[in-house]
This record gives C-alpha cells, sequence and structure tokens, in this order.
C-alpha cells in the first residue's frame, strides 16, 4: 500500500505529469532538458525528478557530468497507469505544446543549457 501511494504522490503535481510525459515520448532526457522545459529553477526540477525515482517511475544514470532520466519500464505494473496518463495528458491538449518546446530544447547541447542555467541562476542570486 505503501509504494502506491508513493506512485500516486509522484505524479499528482502538474510538472511532474510534464515529465512523465516528455519521458513516455522520448527514451530519455538529461536533467539539464527537463530543467530548461518546465522552465524552473534547477533545485525545484531535481526534487521533483528525485520524488519520482524514490517513487520507483523513473530510472537515472550518470554519464559524465550528466544525469539523464527514463521511465521505469521495468516495472510492468506501471503500464496500466502510464497508459492512463498518457492518455489524460494527450486529451488535455499539454502534450502538444510541450513536444513543440521539447523539439526546440532538443536542438541545444546539454552543455550550452547547462551554461546558460548556471548564468541564469547567477543573475537571480545578485538581483536577491
Amino acid at each position: 500500500m505503501d509504494q502506491t501511494l508513493s506512485i500516486i504522490k509522484s505524479i499528482s503535481d502538474k510538472n511532474r505529469l510534464r515529465i512523465l510525459n516528455v519521458l513516455l515520448a522520448h527514451d530519455e532526457l538529461c536533467a539539464c532538458q527537463i530543467t530548461e522545459f518546465l522552465g524552473i529553477a534547477g533545485a525545484t526540477a531535481s526534487r521533483h525528478l528525485g520524488l519520482m525515482v524514490n517513487a520507483g517511475m523513473l530510472k537515472n544514470r550518470k554519464q559524465g557530468r550528466w544525469i539523464y532520466f527514463r521511465i521505469n519500464r521495468e516495472e510492468s505494473s506501471l503500464v496500466p497507469l502510464l497508459e492512463w496518463v498518457k492518455g489524460q495528458i494527450q486529451e488535455s491538449g499539454q502534450a502538444e505544446k510541450d513536444s513543440e518546446a521539447l523539439k526546440k530544447i532538443l536542438l541545444i547541447p546539454c552543455e550550452e543549457l547547462s551554461r546558460k542555467q548556471r548564468k541564469s541562476s547567477a543573475f537571480t542570486k545578485a538581483k536577491e
């Protein structure tokens, strides 16, 4: 029962549903791509991703400086939930908007995205 609750909590947020949806369409994405896609601070994206990994919804792997996330397709009990979520998001129209936004982001190398995010973070801190 605790695992079920953890899974449900891990997708009970608009940004986490958006992460799940784009990962359903792509094998895996770098944390910097997900951060850019959501338009949120890296720490916030990390919190969302960590929650989903801890619940077993996502898997991650590290490659050099980069951490890549993918849906945990090894857990067959998640398949019906993933299909249901995908259908609900498709009906909302959000999936199409997100797909278009992500296409542009995927054209930018991870190194450049990270540099941009570091500059943005530094600028925000300097203003505070």
